[in-house]
């Protein structure tokens, strides 16, 4: 199995034209062709279904499309290593991160990152439902929660402090909660789990808010959408610190019970899967990123 098969492979999968990858490489399609069958030889698999007509992934080259890729990245991070290959960062680097957190603090930043990296093509799947690292080949994820996955690993990029806040105009029709009991009665959006969240006092002392106990009449699965409702005055809710701070700073939105806080030990992570090698594409935007985001005042005066 040599490498220079395995990338004709991934270069025809992700384009589904064997002869197009091919030429890419300086093969004719025939070539091209005998080399792929060739390797599927070796494997004992047949990788592409071909037909007259088109090239479909099968689901064993979809199974093997990930190792595939990483051999490939430690061939270039071993040659990287010695001195060897160009000076510039060149490829494509998957990215996965929430959507809400993306277009508020990445996507400004991103002309910058390729004026410095012209070669480097940026492929981004923006969500707030989490991406697999390791099926969707991924090389680098931002994960808002605690780094407990054994297969990944990561560099903190920040807290991701959480605070309870309304519209000024919902405020002044329901009232402001002064204590975590005169929560009962207001209306919340809440996120899609609905999972109770422990409020920590001042001095010490804990309460419970449990958004099924409250009048949750909107369940949204999208922190953007989260924090536009609540500046229309939809109801309180729990929204991530980098997401509010400009509408707090700015008066659309007002802390709600600003003594206390939510234990929810969240923390922004970049991470990529520990099986990776940590390839100088992946190594340069996270160090950008990290340049650029990291411990922002704004997201941790909680």
């Amino acid at each position: 199995m040599d490498t220079d098969s395995l990338r004709l492979f991934v270069m025809a999968a992700e384009r589904l034209n064997i002869s197009g990858a091919g030429r890419e490489l300086g093969l004719a399609p025939a070539v091209a062709s005998a080399r792929l069958a060739r390797l599927e030889q070796a494997l004992g698999a047949e990788l592409l279904h071909r037909t007259t007509r088109k090239v479909s992934l099968s689901l064993e080259g979809a199974e093997f499309l990930p190792y595939a890729r990483e051999i490939l990245a430690q061939e270039r991070a071993a040659r990287a290593a010695l001195g060897h290959g160009s000076a510039g960062v060149t490829g494509t680097l998957r990215f996965a991160a929430p959507s809400s957190f993306a277009q508020l603090h990445v996507m400004p930043l991103l002309p910058a990152f390729q004026a410095r990296h012209p070669d480097l093509t940026l492929d981004l799947r923006l969500s707030d439902a989490r991406h697999d690292l390791i099926e969707g080949s991924f090389d680098l994820a931002l994960r808002s929660a605690p780094l407990s996955d054994s297969s990944l690993k990561g560099r903190k990029l920040a807290e991701d402090a959480r605070v309870l806040c309304a519209a000024p105009a919902y405020l002044a029709e329901h009232g402001m909660p002064d204590h975590p009991g005169a929560l009962t009665g207001h209306d919340f959006i809440a996120w899609a789990d609905q999972a109770p969240r422990e409020l920590i006092g001042r001095q010490g002392e804990t309460a419970l808010l449990d958004p099924r106990a409250l009048g949750c009449r909107m369940i949204v699965d999208d922190g953007a959408a989260q924090r536009e409702a609540t500046i229309a005055g939809a109801g309180l809710s729990i929204n991530s610190l980098w997401s509010v701070a400009h509408e707090i700073a700015a008066g659309r939105l007002v802390r709600v019970l600003p003594g206390w806080r939510l234990n929810d030990r969240s923390v922004l992570w970049l991470v990529y899967p520990r099986s990776n090698v940590l390839t100088p594409k992946t190594r340069v935007f996270m160090d950008f990123l990290l340049e650029h985001l990291r411990g922002n005042p704004a997201w941790t005066d909680a």
